[in-house]
């Protein structure tokens, strides 16, 4: 039996033998297949040779044989402009400053005298009452007794003359005295071309000298004049600072002295200055002066002749005066004018609770023109007096 199973397990083993010869012989004679061809790119045509007389002419470009896909077509780039240069900004031009109103500057002036002519024009005739009332409304106007008395003396008589009995028709005539007195007289600013003109600025302290010459001084450069100031008041450095301010501001050329030097000399460097650079006009800062002094008076009369002599010409001299200090300003009007020789009064503050009188009483008594007032602090409220409505804001209802 064992024997058996061994002759079977030769014979499996060399049957597979056999087979495994076999296939190994057919796979030996099969035929392969060849690789495949490697497609060969032909090589780009040789250049032709280039000529005489070609040499300008571009030879054409090689083929491109590999070229990367195009995705997405690109837009082309915009040319680039060159930044624009901004824009000047408008040139905003400043409207021309707004005249304040004497009617609304003159409100507390009037508010007094408003009520005793609300009394007279309810009258129903022209009594004793009547001219009380109308005296007492000038009166308490500061316009004084004197000027008062005068004033409805004159009225009196037109009023007979005209056989006037109605109290609105008395107050018109009032009205139209007043402003005829007030209209006596060159109220404007005197310049004469050629040599340099001098105005000179009188009164005591504290009444705005040094503020109304800065004030002038704008207005005249915006006139088309050149300004000399010339910081005369050496007695306070405050005021000489003052007034180099508003030269610088308004473009003003500046003369100062050392501080308590003498006045006259000051006023006549900036003449000189004035007449060496052709300037205009010299606007003259004084040092207040007590009208009771006399010693000081007697200074102001010597700047009063230094500034006159050639090739200086005073032309003004203009007393500042306070308006709020009522029957005290005319006493100073009457020294002033016969220290220096006044040719206009300028007033400031009226504004406030001056009662407006003392322009009447100036003008009455001393026939010197009032040519400014000023109606409030800023430069543009330093105007020129017009008696029409200076009367008509006091009269006002």
């Amino acid at each position: 039996m064992e024997i058996v199973i061994i002759v079977l397990a030769v014979l499996v083993v060399l049957g597979g033998t056999a087979w495994f010869v076999t296939q190994r012989r057919g796979a030996g004679t099969s035929t392969l297949e060849p690789p495949p061809r490697r497609e060969q790119v032909p090589a780009p045509p040789a250049e032709p040779p280039v000529l005489e007389g070609e040499a300008d002419v571009a030879a054409p470009a090689p083929p491109v044989v590999d070229e990367a896909p195009v995705l997405e077509e690109e837009a082309p780039l915009a040319p680039v402009e060159p930044e624009a240069a901004p824009e000047p900004e408008p040139v905003v031009e400043e409207a021309p400053p707004v005249k304040p109103s004497f009617r609304e500057r003159l409100a507390k002036a009037r508010a007094t005298f408003t009520g005793y002519v609300g009394s007279v024009l309810s009258r129903d005739k022209i009594d004793a009452e009547t001219w009380d009332e109308l005296e007492a409304a000038l009166i308490r106007a500061d316009v004084g007794v004197a000027v008062t008395t005068d004033i409805l003396d004159r009225l009196r008589a037109t009023v007979k003359e005209q056989g006037v009995t109605d109290s609105a028709a008395l107050v018109d005539l009032l009205k139209a005295q007043l402003k005829a007195d007030l209209s006596q007289g060159d109220r404007t600013l005197r310049y004469e071309p050629g040599s340099p003109n001098v105005w000179l600025f009188v009164g005591v302290n504290g009444v705005g000298k040094t503020t109304t010459i800065g004030k002038v001084g704008k207005q005249q450069v915006a006139a088309g004049r050149s300004v000399v100031m010339a910081a005369g008041d050496t007695f306070r450095a405050a005021a000489a600072e003052q007034l180099t301010t508003w030269a610088e501001r308004v473009g003003a050329d500046i003369v100062r002295g050392a501080e308590g030097g003498d006045p006259s000399s000051v006023i006549f460097d900036a003449v000189q200055r004035a007449a060496s650079k052709g300037h205009d006009l010299v606007l003259a800062d004084t040092a207040g002066r007590l009208h009771t002094k006399v010693n000081l008076m007697e200074e102001l009369r010597k700047v009063r002749r230094v500034a006159d002599r050639d090739p200086g010409h005073v032309t003004e001299v203009l007393l500042v005066l306070d308006a709020t200090t009522g029957q005290n300003g005319l006493v100073q009007a009457q020294q002033f004018t016969e220290a220096v020789d006044l040719t206009g009064v300028v007033l400031t503050k009226l504004d406030g609770s001056a009662k407006g009188g003392i322009a009447l009483a100036i003008q009455s008594s001393l026939g010197i023109p009032i040519k400014m007032v000023g109606l409030g602090e800023t430069a543009d409220d330093l105007v020129e007096f017009d008696p029409d409505e200076f009367v008509d804001a006091l009269f006002a209802t």
